[in-house]
């Protein structure tokens, strides 16, 4: 009989390889390697060898940059997502592609499994199998950080690199860096190690060597520079002028904000699993473009549109966030969202300063903003009368005195 074939997400990390080596023994099974590149960059080299000579059968490594930005990220930044008021889910957003191009492999191999290295602590463990349930519920998950036996033969690191070198699986990790991390086209995170005392200052001169995308804000340049992003319903289709593709304008905000030192992120959050977690973000590029695309809402979205959209926006990034990406309340917030994106069409441009985006301009051939209306002098078009007024208040009013007069007479 043949042997059972198991699609693996690798990383070529030590984790992932031992998983490997592991999953081979333990199952007696095919291992098929799959890495998804959504922008990890040098990352990527040496993997397909290095899974080989682990003992994957195939190994598939696909680029799927243009697919993140076009499909997750952009769709993700008309719904203005950003989980606790500061997250931009770089990480969160790109585990449903994941997961979705692990299960197009498993059935396209005949594989009955999919595995992953993600812990029993963390976030992605959930994000995958909620991705992998909504898109092939049949298919079995193996997660070898909440088997028993995988835990009793790896209690800890020390094991793990014992079993590696024993095997001769060509992993570096003979020192541990005092931080993981975690890397693709929208973001880089890090945490745990030094960074689990939030009194650590990441910020710190001597810790700058720690950031990869950004400079640090006092080193950035002492001169300003302006940009303008063209909008074209919700969507950044050209930077200064020039038309990109969504990838392609990732690929450019991120040079120019890790170049005056945006979007650096440290906070404590709150994961799905129940504990808090302390995570320092560098997002260059998509704090541009949020920042950008909220500013062109600002001149184009009509007032109630706005509202009932920024009322999900705490929905939709706990959505992301917790893996429910292909759950039917995200894709239905999503066609609201949609809706909601027609006329947010127009340049905005933007003066980048050491950490800073401000704001320095806004045009929509689709504009909501009339200045006639809005002037402070006389209203050449005469279409608001500053005396209607009067009445508006007086009904807007009439409840607030109730509800103080019944207040007053209960006293």
């Amino acid at each position: 009989m043949a042997k059972e074939k198991i699609v693996l997400a690798y990383s070529g990390g030590l984790d992932t390889s031992v998983i490997l080596k592991w999953l081979k023994e333990t199952y007696d099974a095919e291992i098929i390697a799959f890495t998804a590149d959504i922008g990890q960059k040098e990352e990527l080299d040496g993997l397909e060898e290095k899974a080989l000579a682990t003992g994957a059968s195939k190994v598939y490594i696909d680029d799927l940059r243009e697919e993140f930005a076009k499909d997750f990220i952009y769709p993700m930044f008309q719904a203005g997502a950003l989980y606790e008021g500061q997250y931009l889910l770089g990480t969160s957003i790109a585990r449903p592609l994941i997961a979705k191009r692990m299960v197009d492999i498993a059935i396209a191999e005949g594989a009955t499994a999919i595995a992953h290295g993600a812990t029993g602590k963390g976030n992605d463990q959930v994000r995958f199998e909620l991705g992998a349930a909504g898109l092939a519920p049949n298919i079995k998950v193996i997660a070898p950080w909440r088997l028993e036996e995988f835990r009793n033969q790896f209690p800890g690191r020390a094991e793990m690199i014992a079993y590696a070198e024993a095997n001769g699986i060509p992993v570096q990790a003979s020192a541990a860096k005092p931080y993981s991390m975690d890397r693709n086209l929208l973001h880089i995170s890090y945490e745990s190690g030094v960074l689990e005392d939030p009194w650590f200052d990441a910020s710190a001169p001597e810790n700058k060597e720690m950031f990869l995308l950004t400079n640090a804000p006092e080193d950035a340049p002492d001169q300003p520079e302006y940009i303008e992003l063209e909008f074209l319903k919700g969507d950044c289709v050209a930077l200064n002028g020039e038309p990109l593709a969504p990838l392609q304008v990732m690929e450019k905000l991120n040079e120019l904000g890790g170049k005056h030192g945006i979007g650096r992120v440290d906070m404590v959050e709150n994961r799905f699993v129940g504990m808090k977690s302390r995570g320092v973000y560098e997002t260059p590029g998509g704090t541009i473009l949020f920042t950008a695309h909220r500013k062109m809402e600002s001149i184009t979205m009509d007032r109630e549109v706005m509202n009932v959209r920024d009322s999900l926006i705490t929905r939709y990034s706990t959505l992301v966030y917790n893996g429910f990406w292909f759950a039917p309340e995200r894709t239905a917030i999503q066609a609201l969202v949609t809706e909601s994106q027609q006329n947010v069409t127009g340049t905005v441009r933007l003066k980048l300063y050491k950490g800073n985006i401000i704001a320095a301009g806004v045009k929509s051939p689709v504009s909501l903003y009339n200045p006639n209306i809005a002037t402070m002098e006389a209203d050449p078009t005469q279409a608001y009368d500053q005396g209607d007024a009067t009445g508006f208040i007086r009904l807007n009013a009439l409840r607030l005195k109730v509800s103080t007069g019944v207040a007053e007479s209960a006293k």
